[in-house]
C-alpha cells in the first residue's frame, strides 16, 4: 500500500512541488479562460475592439475571423447558409482544435469550467454521492438532437440555451437571468451528477471530443513505473476513466493519453508527486527505462 494513501488529494505533490507547482497547470487554466472572456469584454466594458463577437463568432483586429464550427453547423441544419467568412473562421478553429485537442476548448477556455470545477470541489468537500451517472454517450446524443432540432425549427438551437452564450450576455447586459443559468449548472453538478453538465450532458464538450479524436497535443504516463498508486491522478482528473489504459499498461502498450474525452487540463501532472505524467505528443511512445525493466524482468517467484 502506498505510504501516502492517507493524505488528501494533492498534499504530497504540494509538499514536494511546493504550492504553486502542484498547481501550475490549474493556474494557467484559470489566467487562460479570464484572458479569453477579457478579450470580448475588452469592446463593450471599455471600448477597445480588439476582437468584436463572442465565441460562437469573432473579429480579430477586424482581419482574422473566427467561427464556433458547432454554431455554422446549426446554422446549416436550420436551412441558412453562412457567408464564406464563416466557413473560413470554422475551419481555421476546426484547424486548431484537431491539433491541440478538441476537448481543451472545455478546459481552457470554456467560462463555464470553473463553475462545474467549483461545484466538484465542493461536492468533494461536502462527501456527497456520486449521483444519476448517465452514460457518457448521453452528449452525443444531446449533440444529435442539438442538430435536430436546429433542421426542424431553421434556429441556431443550442444558443438559446448555451450557458456560455447566456453568461457571455449577462456580462455585457447585466446577469439578471445568467445567474440562475450559472446557478442550475453548479447545482446540478453538485446534487444532480458529479461532473454531470461536462461530462454527460454539454453538446459542445462533446463535439470537441469528436474534433480532437486524432490530435497531437497530448498526456503521457511515460514515467508510470513511478506510480505509488496514490490515486489522486483519477480524484483529480475531470474524465479519469482515461487513465487507466495509459498507467496501467502492460510492455508494449502506448503511455499516452489517446481517449479524445481527456480534456489535457493537466491536474494530473500538477498532482502526482513522482511526476509519472506529462505533455508530450500523440507519437512519443517513449516509457522511462526503468519502466520497460519492470515490466519485462521475469518474477524470481514465477513458475
Amino acid at each position: 500500500m502506498s505510504a501516502n494513501t492517507s493524505l488528501p488529494v494533492g498534499l504530497e505533490a504540494i509538499r514536494i512541488k511546493g504550492r504553486f507547482g502542484a498547481h501550475r497547470y490549474l493556474v494557467l487554466r484559470r489566467l487562460s479562460q479570464a484572458f479569453f472572456l477579457g478579450l470580448f469584454l475588452l469592446g463593450p466594458w471599455f471600448g477597445i475592439w480588439w476582437v468584436v463577437g463572442t465565441l460562437a463568432g469573432s473579429r480579430t483586429f477586424d482581419v482574422l475571423p473566427l467561427t464556433d464550427p458547432l454554431v455554422l453547423l446549426q446554422s446549416i441544419a436550420s436551412g441558412h447558409l453562412p457567408e464564406l467568412t464563416a466557413f473560413v473562421g470554422a475551419f481555421i478553429v476546426l484547424a486548431v482544435y484537431a491539433l491541440i485537442g478538441g476537448r481543451v476548448y472545455c478546459s481552457w477556455v470554456c467560462p463555464i469550467n470553473p463553475v462545474t470545477d467549483a461545484a466538484h470541489w465542493l461536492h468533494d468537500r461536502l462527501g456527497l454521492q456520486k449521483g444519476w451517472q448517465p452514460k457518457r454517450s448521453a452528449r452525443l446524443w444531446v449533440l444529435g438532437t442539438v442538430l435536430v432540432v436546429s433542421a426542424l425549427t431553421g434556429t441556431i438551437a443550442w444558443e438559446l440555451l448555451n450557458p456560455v452564450t447566456i453568461v457571455h450576455r449577462g456580462l455585457v447586459f447585466g446577469m439578471g437571468f445568467a445567474w440562475v443559468v450559472v446557478a442550475a449548472v453548479f447545482l446540478f453538478d453538485l446534487l444532480v451528477s458529479r461532473r454531470g453538465w461536462c461530462s454527460h450532458i454539454c453538446p459542445v464538450g462533446a463535439f470537441y471530443g469528436l474534433v480532437g479524436t486524432k490530435s497531437v497535443l497530448r498526456v503521457s504516463a511515460a514515467n508510470r513505473v513511478a506510480c505509488n498508486d496514490c490515486m489522486d491522478c483519477y480524484a483529480v482528473c475531470p474524465e479519469n476513466h482515461v487513465i487507466s489504459p495509459a498507467l496501467k499498461g502492460k510492455s508494449g502498450h502506448t503511455p499516452v493519453i489517446l481517449s479524445p474525452d481527456c480534456t489535457n487540463c493537466g491536474r494530473c501532472i500538477d498532482v502526482c508527486a513522482v511526476d509519472v505524467f506529462a505533455f508530450t505528443h500523440r507519437f512519443d511512445q517513449r516509457v522511462s527505462e526503468a519502466a520497460t525493466q519492470a515490466v519485462d524482468a521475469p518474477s524470481e517467484y514465477a513458475a
